[in-house]
């Protein structure tokens, strides 16, 4: 899927979606994700981007992904972890404060749909029905009629993220991520099974009724780091963090709360994603009927 900014400029092609397709298209990325996805490989490597020793590919990163380092922090990194979860500057990120606005929770590409009866959603290359992803049919069915918003950040996005509405957050809900192929019969292509680890709170929003907030982790070495449990909220304050690895939050909205804003619709529609922005505007509260 290619990006578009909103002012309707077209974005380079999506690396990150070419690596899934060599990850999970070919044999051999197949068998590296065989070995790769083991817990005590995803250990150790989640341990050495926490080390010290990790530093030495921050500058490599930062040039292949042309980060703009002036937007945040001026600190000493202690590894490659601490400055991939790097605070941005004050007044770099403005949330919008109007009560009728929906903002986005983090910087990523944003792409938008109905939740209807027999709806399928693809999230970081796995396909969904809303009780699959959720693994809960009874709190799934108050969404029907409702929307899905499928926030993508890629590798170079700033990985802190926050709250998308004030108002009563619930405990986290963990689900643990598989992997495993379906028919391990060696061939050039055989069906896999995956879901990525993923984690989920309600909130019940002062402005948007009762929302789902999911984080998805990447598969190998990202982690879901949230700061909270139960307990009031505010707009715009951060709820979490990702580590190492491109990711992705899903929010759920019920029937009748929001009206997305028509670009994001139409880029949808029309094979794109939005890129947007920590606390931007993406939408408005739909009017009582």
């Amino acid at each position: 899927m290619k990006w578009i900014d909103r002012q309707g400029n077209i974005l380079p092609d999506d690396s990150d979606g070419r690596l899934l397709n060599l990850m999970y298209g070919t044999s051999f990325g197949r068998a590296a994700l065989g070995i790769f996805t083991k817990p005590f490989v995803s250990n150790i490597a989640g341990a050495f981007m926490d080390s010290a020793l990790s530093r030495v590919f921050i500058g490599g990163f930062v040039k292949k992904n042309g980060i703009d380092t002036a937007s945040f922090e001026e600190r000493k990194y202690h590894s490659f972890n601490d400055f991939f979860t790097r605070r941005i500057k004050p007044g770099k990120r403005v949330v919008d404060t109007d009560a009728d606005h929906l903002i986005s929770p983090c910087d990523c590409k944003l792409t938008v749909y109905p939740i209807e009866d027999d709806s399928r959603f693809e999230i970081k290359g796995t396909v969904y029905t809303l009780e699959s992803l959720l693994r809960d049919g009874k709190l799934a069915q108050q969404y029907r009629g409702g929307t899905l918003l499928i926030f993508r950040l890629t590798v170079g996005d700033y990985h802190r993220y926050c709250y998308i509405d004030s108002g009563i957050k619930s405990d986290n809900v963990h689900i643990d991520g598989v992997y495993h192929t379906v028919n391990p019969i060696a061939c050039e292509r055989y069906p896999i099974y995956k879901e990525n680890t993923r984690e989920y709170c309600t909130i019940q929003s002062e402005t948007f009724g009762k929302i789902v907030m999911m984080e998805v982790g990447a598969l190998m070495v990202g982690r879901i780091v949230n700061r909270h449990g139960a307990q009031p909220v505010t707009r715009g304050e951060e709820k979490g963090k990702f580590e190492f690895g491109g990711s992705t939050i899903v929010a759920l909205l019920q029937k009748d709360r929001v009206i997305i804003d028509k670009d994001i619709l139409e880029n949808t529609a029309n094979g794109f994603e939005t890129v947007v922005k920590y606390g931007e505007k993406i939408g408005t509260r739909e009017a009582e009927k």
